[in-house]
């Protein structure tokens, strides 16, 4: 399983700085993990020195990079990226479920399965649903009534895709994710809730992948939209009608309140919340546990609670942080007042 450096090199399009071609790579790891004979990367100036210290025989740098190492450096476009390859490289082969249909397979007859398609064991196909060329199907999954799984997608154990839902080709859906559950649609009446129906689909795109513990309602009317290439991470709540535009990315315990719209490009990160009915525009950065009450213009980066352009959450955080000193001259004024009134 071991590599040169020049084959590394080659494997990621890099360029070895110095006469170290030959030198043999038993491994990949962490910067702080790494151990002689393994290679790591660097991509974060905030691990310079652990870099510097980093016992690897070899470290993906960026190009340009000039700080002086022990270890051989393969200068890259991206380390990050050119990493994940080379620990695919050094990685067990991938499991690979072989096309067929579990014997515990429950599958209606009406059901379409493509060619090449892996059915594992208790999975559920309901009446009318259709199953594209070679998707994985894995154990314990549920698809339900009419709903359309596209070409080479991967469903996970345990998840569940209900009724009338539309997938494209390549969608990822991670264990334990809910697609199609029932928007919370509730009116009051005479003093009770009564149950609004939840009539409409979920439609995901080519090359979506959900998280694990995921879940994302089906419309009220309509459909809740997820656009290509979008990348939802684990535990998060995407409500009924929601619209989220292609490439963006939801990052873990996100929740989106229904007849919202999210753009192109957009990023939520960890714990944002989103209100009902509003709008982030493309390419628009919502950090980390922000409330977002209100639309957002694309383009820009938002932070805080209630989210706010991010230059003036950064002078109002300023402006908190001189409190102490401020209260101090104010007492100091104070005194002196309270000392010529005397």
């Amino acid at each position: 399983m071991d590599a040169t450096v020049e084959e590394l090199a080659a494997l990621v399009g890099g360029r070895v700085i110095g006469n170290f071609e030959a030198v043999r790579i038993t491994g990949a790891a962490s910067v702080s993990d790494a151990q002689e004979g393994d290679i790591t990367f660097f991509g974060n100036a905030k691990y310079l020195p652990a870099l510097r210290a980093s016992r690897a025989t070899c470290a993906l740098v960026p190009k340009g990079f000039t700080e002086p190492l022990e270890a051989i450096q393969i200068q890259v476009d991206n380390p990050s990226l050119a990493f994940s390859k080379v620990v695919e490289r050094f990685a067990p082969a991938p499991v690979v479920f072989k096309p067929g249909i579990h014997s515990t397979a429950v599958i209606a007859d009406s059901a379409r399965i493509g060619s090449g398609v892996s059915i594992q064991a208790h999975a559920v196909i309901e009446a009318g649903t259709s199953v594209g060329d070679g998707s994985v199907i894995g154990a314990n999954v549920y698809i339900g009534h009419e709903t359309r799984i596209g070409a080479g997608c991967h469903i996970h154990p345990n998840a569940s895709i209900r009724e009338r839902c539309m997938l494209g080709d390549r969608v990822i859906v991670h264990s334990g994710a809910v697609i199609g559950s029932d928007g919370f649609g509730f009116e009051m009446a005479n003093g009770r809730y009564v149950k609004i129906p939840q009539i409409g689909i979920v439609q995901i795109d080519n090359d979506v992948e959900i998280g694990a513990n995921t879940t994302i309602d089906r419309a009220r009317f309509g459909r809740t939209w997820i656009g290509e290439g979008t990348k939802i991470d684990n535990l998060v709540q995407i409500a009924h009608n929601v619209v989220i535009g292609k490439h963006s990315v939801i990052v873990s315990q996100v929740g989106i309140s229904g007849s919202s719209n999210i753009g192109n490009y957009a990023t939520l990160a960890g714990q944002v919340g989103v209100v009902g009915h509003i709008e982030i525009g493309d390419q628009a950065i919502v950090a980390a546990k922000s409330g977002v009450s209100k639309n957002i213009p694309a383009k820009e980066m938002w932070l805080g609670y209630p989210a706010t352009p991010i230059r003036e959450q950064k002078e109002q955080l300023a402006r908190i942080a001189r409190l102490p000193k401020l209260i101090e001259r104010v007492k100091r004024l104070e005194e002196r007042a309270d000392g010529k009134a005397d």
